[in-house]
């Protein structure tokens, strides 16, 4: 065997038998290993972006890596937009990114580069295969490190470690590092701080936002009276049954306004929120000057059991009641008339099925739909984290990959859409079941905004060049048919819902080009 079967065998010893690649001449033993391998299942991306957004979706579902394999550094290079997203979401992920021979760097052949220094802003861990025989200890540590480490792993397989000699031998599981014990002192500190009674918030984060411990968080703010918010985290259970959590508002004037209450905040996952962006006269911390910060645990814990362990130091009982969401969804209107944002967020909400995966890059077209979800029936959200556009369509392809019993409604901005829509051609050729609904406002409205944000009241020629996205104007429905997914345009309320309720009764992927005003 070589070193690349050694990798196969690995990566499938550790449970990690999905491999979202788009390959090159320096990875093709790897990928002659994988074809010898049926337990493998490999999914092609058509870029780099949406490979890694794959992933990306995959793990946020399963809570466990994926495989990529990416060509060299320009193919990693292409793929690390969305590896930011992943790292913001601490989603584990293990890059496989294939170099030159090792005695061929020194020749500086067009396609070297450094791997490493691309690989490391974007990676929790990052190592190089210094031969066939170091494969195994190289792929353990990378696939213990995306696990422990909560992230992304980057793996970088010379060609001559793939094609070298190796000897066979019996694998086990990699260990994996137990995750770090809860301090003591922040949790007393966090214990007190909810018993003196101050106004009090708690950050939920990643893990924290599942259904169980969401429960627990639950428990807690019913017995001691605190507030519960969340920021923009990997996977976030929603729905009637759990309990309310409000998301920190993404412009930072209704941050500060809203968080300005509060003296106390505890963070579980996440550390103290903070605003995308500076500007100017601002803060860059949306909680109070004064505001005491106490972090419990963050994204290594098992977060499920730091709330557990918060609740029993505050004697909440884990069969505790708490306020839980009422189902709501029968009390939404049938929308009609024209197709604002709005409208089709109270489609999307009327009809949502139980267990639905909610991909949200809508961005500015949101509409209702954060403030209807509690009431839907139980599903989950996934949105962008790392605010790096081009997410949503590979996202919702790998969360269907990753949960293949479950329907995908992906709500998606025209213009980040834009950045991977390769990824429509994945969804076709893997039959995934995912409804892709497209804001079709013809213009990147979320920097519309942001310019209002700085300042500027009113722009010319030339801003509006670089924020519109007419003339000409994208044609969703042919590029879903020249990529191999059926689609629909709606330009009204009625017939939005139309294609959205025949989209949702039937499996496979479909497009609904919503030409929202």
């Amino acid at each position: 065997m070589n070193g690349a079967d050694m990798l196969c065998d690995v990566l499938l010893v550790n449970g990690v038998d999905v491999c979202f690649a788009n390959p090159g001449t320096s990875e093709m033993h790897f990928v002659a290993a994988l074809d010898r391998k049926p337990e493998m299942r490999c999914v092609l991306g058509l870029s780099e972006g949406v490979v890694t957004g794959m992933a990306d979706g995959y793990a946020r579902m399963t809570d466990k890596p994926a495989a990529t394999l990416l060509h060299l550094g320009p193919g990693l290079a292409n793929g690390l937009a969305n590896l930011h997203n992943a790292r913001r979401a601490r989603t584990p992920i293990l890059n496989v990114v294939g170099d030159h021979a090792s005695y061929h760097l020194q020749y500086d052949a067009p396609l070297t580069s450094d791997i490493e220094s691309l690989a490391r802003p974007m990676s929790h861990w990052v190592g190089r295969a210094a031969g066939p025989q170091d494969i195994r200890r190289c792929t353990e540590e990378g696939f213990a490190a995306a696990i422990s480490r909560r992230g992304v792993s980057t793996m970088i397989l010379p060609a001559d470690a793939a094609w070298g000699e190796v000897s066979a031998e019996a694998l086990s599981p990699a260990s994996v590092p137990a995750p770090p014990a809860l301090d003591d002192a922040a949790l007393k500190a966090a214990v007190a701080a909810l018993e003196r009674g101050k106004r009090t918030v708690i950050i939920l984060g990643g893990r924290a936002l599942r259904d169980r411990p969401l429960a627990t968080a639950g428990r807690i703010a019913a017995a001691t009276g605190a507030s519960l918010f969340s920021v923009q985290s990997d996977r976030g259970a929603r729905g009637a049954g759990r309990a309310f959590v409000r998301p920190i508002p993404y412009n930072i004037d209704l941050a500060v306004e809203t968080l300005k209450p509060f003296e106390v905040a505890i963070c579980i996952g996440p550390q103290r929120p903070v605003t995308f962006f500076a500007y100017p006269g601002k803060p860059s911390t949306t909680l109070p000057p004064d505001c005491e910060v106490l972090q419990l645990a963050e994204h290594e814990h098992d977060l499920a059991a730091s709330l557990e362990a918060l609740a029993d130091g505050l004697g909440v009982a884990p069969n505790a009641p708490f306020s839980s969401n009422v189902f709501r969804q029968g009390d939404i209107p049938v929308p009609d008339g024209a197709l604002t944002s709005d409208a089709i967020s109270l489609a999307i909400a009327r009809y949502l099925p139980e267990n639905a995966i909610v991909i949200d890059e809508a961005l500015t077209s949101i509409g209702q739909y954060p403030a209807l979800s509690p009431g839907l029936p139980p599903h989950d959200h996934l949105p962008i984290t790392g605010g790096s556009i081009g997410i949503g369509i590979p996202l919702a392809a790998g969360a269907a990959i990753g949960a293949p019993d479950r329907k995908v409604v992906a709500m998606q901005a025209d213009g980040s859409g834009m950045y991977t829509v390769q990824g429509l051609w994945t969804q076709a050729r893997e039959n995934l079941d995912v409804v892709t609904i497209i804001y079709a406002n013809n213009a990147y409205r979320i920097l519309q905004g942001e310019m209002t944000n700085v300042g500027v009241k009113s722009y010319g020629v030339n801003a509006r060049k670089m924020l519109d996205l007419d003339q000409p104007q994208l044609d969703w429905c042919s590029l879903a048919k020249g990529l191999g997914v059926e689609s629909g345009r709606a330009t009204n309320t009625a017939e939005f819902v139309k294609l959205y309720t025949a989209a949702l009764s039937r499996k496979g992927p479909f497009v609904i080009e919503a030409a929202v005003i």
